[in-house]
């Protein structure tokens, strides 16, 4: 489950095709749910880590006049500048806690746990990602942003101030513009290792992932999370 949120259904997973002693939560962008993003990490695969995508529960979106939608928290405005859903986010990012938390209790210790993400999930990755006190394996952080960037204090880290961050943005992004993932990166390198954080960014793609990106997060799960036997 999504936390404690009983409306939202169960995560779509790809099970590891051996023992799991690894596992990768990510989390899916606006109007969408882990379907998807469950056949695209099907795709890159490592034979011991489980993937874990969950839904977003259904809610009214201001941005989207109040259309309801799969959505982890609500969205106000798209400028840097514009308001955010405070409460919404805090709550969303206890949820992934929680489902962090439960892998833990499946008996995947949380340093073996990669959380990522796309757009809005992937801004709720690095927010949750930065605000826990579970030490994580990385976060991969697809075409977003920081949320509440201005209220996250150097002290919140704890055992995640190596953590590892691979970033990836389309250059030719419309819906969340390139300077978006330039100003999270910088934001990033002064609350963590600057030396752990990657920033990759790809020519004329748009808002999505392209072949060459999804190799890219393959590549940084299989060194963040080797096997182990």
């Amino acid at each position: 489950m999504c936390g404690n949120n009983m409306s939202a259904p169960l995560p779509a997973i790809v099970p590891a095709a051996r023992k799991a002693t690894a596992a990768v939560i990510f989390l899916h962008g606006l109007g969408d749910t882990g379907h998807g993003w469950a056949e695209a990490m099907a795709g890159i695969r490592t034979p011991h880590v489980k993937y874990i995508c969950p839904h977003a529960p259904v809610m009214p979106v201001t941005l989207n006049m109040n259309m309801a939608m799969p959505s982890w928290f609500d969205i106000i405005g798209l400028s840097p500048d514009a308001e955010e859903d405070e409460t919404g986010i805090k709550k969303a990012a206890e949820n992934i806690k929680a489902l962090i938390d439960q892998e833990v209790k499946n008996g995947i210790p949380s340093h073996r746990i990669l959380l990522g993400g796309f757009s809005q999930g992937g801004a709720l990755s690095l927010y949750t990602a930065l605000t826990t006190h579970q030490k994580l394996a990385g976060v991969v952080a697809l075409s977003c942003w920081l949320p509440l960037r201005n209220t996250l204090s150097k002290s919140v880290l704890g055992s995640n101030k190596e953590l590892p961050v691979l970033q990836c943005h389309g250059e030719a992004d419309p819906l969340v513009p390139l300077i978006f993932g330039c100003l999270t990166v910088e934001k990033l390198k002064t609350m963590l290792n600057p030396n752990s954080v990657t920033f990759t960014t790809y020519p004329r793609v748009t808002h999505s992932a392209c072949p060459e990106e999804m190799m890219d997060i393959k590549q940084f799960i299989e060194k963040q999370l080797p096997p182990i036997d």
